[in-house]
């Protein structure tokens, strides 16, 4: 054993060693369980620590300390520690998001710092799938600022394909920062990025203004039905409802029978049925909590859509521009 060919952990396994298995313990007690593994391994092949070895490893880490004098602390988790006590829940997960966002490594975060109407600009001539890519990286606020600057006819296509996006190699987010990079200089990531994907969608679309999340699904549903169904219910769910004034709920309930209504009640919080209740007749009120009560089971697949159904008419009716609505989120088994 030669002090010139001990690594940094031959050093440490040696130096803990030499300070007895207590010291070492509440060493450990501030480690990773992988850095305790390497070091336990490490101590493993250790089997004679020569006496000038042993001095030349205290001496190391006298004079290591000596120039790392101070205090270390773990920053990140100290800043969520600090975060966790700062005020209601709302604000705690509104500021831990800011900070997540604000120490994470994004690919293309170049872009974020660009005006929206020259990101588009630089975009505008880009294949649909490229400007999916790069919006899917993008804070949903600043992608959907840069989204209402796309051309109207692309639109739709590229949150089609956003919402088709789940993982995407290091290797396209390379190709798409060394195409833009004599504009924009940026350096690829390292790791594959979580991107995209129906909830980016979902985001995107609630951040819209002048009713263009509704002419986007439009044209989404001409392509896939499916998909714009889906986006949909995790805008805006039946539930929802619950946040709509007397008229705009009385509006809705118009077009409704009372048995599809009861049918759609069956799974709905009671806040949401006193609502209901509340904007309707008493008589009718009666009668479906009269239906609710002697009501079977049913699945709960059927009261899903007939819940959607009238989601569908709250949201023809905003289009016709009757009311305004707020958004939310969307086996068999019986309820």
């Amino acid at each position: 054993m030669s002090i010139k060919t001990l690594t940094g952990l031959n050093k440490a396994a040696v130096l803990l060693i030499c300070l007895g298995d207590e010291a070492t313990s509440k060493v450990f007690e501030e480690l990773t369980d992988d850095e305790i593994r390497q070091l336990t391994r490490t101590m493993a092949t250790i089997d004679h620590i020569p006496e000038n070895i042993k001095d030349k490893v205290f001496a190391s880490y006298a004079e290591t300390q000596r120039d790392l004098a101070g205090l270390f602390v773990k920053g990140a988790e100290f800043a969520k520690k600090a975060i966790a006590s700062s005020g209601s829940d709302e604000r705690i997960a509104a500021l831990m998001e800011q900070f997540v966002s604000g120490t994470e490594s994004r690919p293309l975060e170049t872009i974020a710092l660009m005006q929206p109407k020259m990101v588009a600009g630089l975009l505008e001539k880009e294949h649909p799938q490229t400007m999916a890519l790069i919006l899917s990286t993008q804070h949903v606020e600043h992608a959907s600022e840069i989204l209402a600057h796309l051309p109207e006819e692309v639109r739709a296509d590229v949150i089609y394909r956003i919402a088709k996006i789940e993982k995407v190699s290091t290797d396209v987010l390379a190709r798409i920062e060394d195409a833009l990079h004599r504009e924009i200089g940026l350096v690829a990531g390292k790791e594959q990025k979580q991107v995209g994907g129906m909830d980016k969608v979902v985001d995107l679309l609630d951040h819209l203004k002048n009713s263009m999340d509704a002419e986007i699904l439009e044209t989404i549903e001409q392509t896939d039905p499916d998909m714009a169904e889906e986006i949909r219910k995790r805008m805006f769910t039946f539930e929802n409802l619950v946040a709509l004034d007397g008229r705009s709920l009385q509006m809705i309930l118009r077009e409704v029978s009372n048995d599809s209504l009861t049918l759609a009640l069956k799974t709905a919080s009671d806040e949401m049925k006193e609502k209901i209740f509340a904007n309707m007749s008493s008589r009718a009120a009666d009668m479906i909590r009269d239906d609710l009560e002697a009501m079977g089971p049913v699945r709960l697949s059927e009261v899903e859509t007939m819940q959607q159904t009238i989601v569908k008419i709250a949201m023809k009716l905003q289009e016709e521009g009757k009311l305004v609505l707020g958004s939310g989120s969307g086996g068999e088994k019986l309820v």
